[in-house]
């Protein structure tokens, strides 16, 4: 897919949240040798050194790989020399000497345009290619654009067929800004995989309920980086060989009852 700024980035790519030590390497590094090319961390995350090796273990060329990571909420309250230093470290743990696409994390109050002004000096620099923003809505992206020289190119949020974000992604999709789904397949008690809606809707296509998931994703014209295990790495590529039916699509639109998979991912709610 395009970005507004003309630059590429893979339609699926694998997240990497909660990976640690060697398995987030070694998930990385396998992720690459099956044919991923768009990675995703955060300094929160706190593996931005193990994604770095798995990427340098693969062997693929580094201009082959769409690397995203995110500036954290506790980095954005802090100066603008230690909001640097952060971005420096992530580019070092990285193993790095650009990062394809830099987003904030969260849209913290008060620090989102000192931020932003930062991740812009570092796009003027050459050491980040793309600048975004992740779970924000509508009123937050206003907000931006009162300021910012460089408009977004992408926005990550949680969508899954029970928290589609209908009009949020109309909204970004107007102004040229695409969308990256986190959490197709929900979270903590929510279970995506095993409504029943999706489980015969896989049954019809001889796929599986996170490939029907996924592909009603992609098929809305968004980006996803699901997390996965390596045995499911073929399974979720697989989803850019078909396509479902319109009547399909409509059914799994008609899951949403914007149901999001813990209440402290709302950024109207959180505690900042």
């Amino acid at each position: 897919m395009k970005l507004n700024n003309g630059i590429d980035i893979p339609q699926i790519g694998v997240g990497t949240w909660t990976l640690r030590d060697e398995v987030a390497t070694n998930n990385v590094r396998q992720a690459l040798e099956a044919g991923f090319r768009l990675i995703d961390t955060a300094q929160a995350y706190e593996n931005e050194k193990e994604v770095g090796d798995g990427i340098r273990q693969s062997g693929i060329a580094r201009n082959e790989i769409f690397l995203t990571t995110k500036v954290a909420t506790s980095i954005m309250r802090l100066s603008e020399k230690e909001i640097c230093h952060s971005i420096d470290e992530s580019l070092k743990s990285l193993q790095t000497p650009y990062i394809d696409l830099l987003l904030i994390h969260w849209p913290v109050k008060d620090c989102v345009e000192k931020t932003w002004k930062i991740m812009e000096k570092y796009v003027e620099d050459g050491k980040v290619r793309s600048i975004g923003v992740s779970n924000f809505n509508r009123h937050h992206l206003e907000d931006l654009f009162q300021y910012a020289k460089i408009r977004p190119v992408l926005n990550q949020i949680e969508v899954h067929p029970l928290m589609s974000q209908v009009e949020n992604i109309a909204y970004n999709h107007s102004l040229g800004i695409q969308v990256q789904a986190w959490g197709p397949f929900g979270q903590g008690d929510i279970d995506i995989v095993g409504q029943p809606v999706i489980v015969d809707m896989a049954k019809k296509y001889g796929k599986t309920p996170s490939q029907i998931v996924l592909r009603w994703i992609v098929q809305r014209d968004l980006i996803t980086i699901p997390r996965a295990k390596p045995n499911h790495f073929a399974e979720n590529l697989e989803i850019m060989t078909f396509a479902l039916e319109d009547a399909d699509m409509k059914a799994l639109d008609a899951m949403n009852i914007n149901l999001r998979s813990n209440v402290n991912n709302d950024p109207e709610a959180f505690p900042w």
